[in-house]
C-alpha cells in the first residue's frame, strides 16, 4: 500500500513538473538562427532580441530575452495577449490566442517588429516603446497603437493555472520586467527585434 501511494505521488510530481516546463522542451534554434540573420541583414542589434511565444499558456513565462552571443535565454516573464473580441464573440480568449491586424480588433498580431522610439505611457511605469510591424500580419501596429508597455495588472511571476490579464493587442508585461527591458533598450545603439510567434 505504501508503495502504491509513493508511485502515485511521484507520478503526480513528474506530470506536474512536465506541465510547468512545456516551454523548456521547445526547440527555438531555427527561430533564433533566423532572427540573427534578420538582425544582421537589416542592421538591427546583434546582441539580443525579444521572442514572444503566444502558444504558451498566458500564466507561464512566454516573453524571452535571447542573447545571440551566449546562445541562451537570459531572462523571461509573463506577457499579455489580445482579447480579440470586437468583431465576433471569443469565448476561448483566455485560453487561445487569435490573430488579426484589423484596426480596433483588439487581437494580437504575430510577426517581426522593429522596436521604435521610447515614449510616455499612461500605463505601468509610464514608459512605452512604439512597435513597427514588418510583415503583412502586423503592419497596422502603429495605427492600432499596439506598443510594448507595462501594466500593474500583470504579475512578475508565473500564475499558472490562472491566466494573465487580456490586452487590446499590446504585449504588456509587469512593471518590474519592463524596467529591465527599458534599461536594455536605452543602451541599444541599433533597433531591437521583437518577434511574436505561436
Amino acid at each position: 500500500m505504501k508503495h502504491f501511494f509513493l508511485v502515485m505521488i511521484l507520478s503526480f510530481l513528474c506530470c506536474n513538473d512536465a506541465e510547468n516546463n512545456v516551454e523548456a522542451s521547445k526547440d527555438y534554434s531555427k527561430i533564433h538562427t533566423e532572427a540573427l540573420a534578420f538582425c544582421q541583414k537589416e542592421g538591427f542589434d546583434e546582441n539580443y532580441y525579444f521572442l514572444v511565444d503566444l502558444s504558451i499558456h498566458s500564466g507561464k513565462n512566454r516573453f524571452f530575452i535571447y542573447d545571440f552571443k551566449t546562445k541562451k535565454v537570459v531572462d523571461k516573464n509573463l506577457v499579455t495577449h489580445g482579447s480579440c473580441d470586437q468583431f465576433e464573440e471569443n469565448p476561448t480568449k483566455w485560453e487561445k490566442v487569435r490573430f488579426d491586424n484589423r484596426v480596433d480588433s483588439h487581437c494580437s498580431m504575430k510577426g517581426k517588429y522593429k522596436i521604435g522610439n521610447r515614449d510616455y505611457s499612461s500605463w505601468g511605469i509610464n514608459v512605452k516603446y512604439w512597435l513597427y510591424g514588418l510583415e503583412e500580419s502586423n503592419k497596422s501596429a502603429v495605427k492600432r497603437v499596439v506598443v510594448l508597455h507595462s501594466w500593474n495588472a500583470v504579475k512578475n511571476n508565473e500564475v499558472y493555472p490562472k491566466f494573465a490579464p487580456l490586452s487590446w493587442g499590446c504585449p504588456a508585461v509587469s512593471n518590474e520586467f519592463m524596467e529591465k527591458l527599458d534599461t536594455r533598450l536605452q543602451k541599444s545603439e541599433k533597433p531591437v527585434l521583437l518577434w511574436i510567434v505561436e
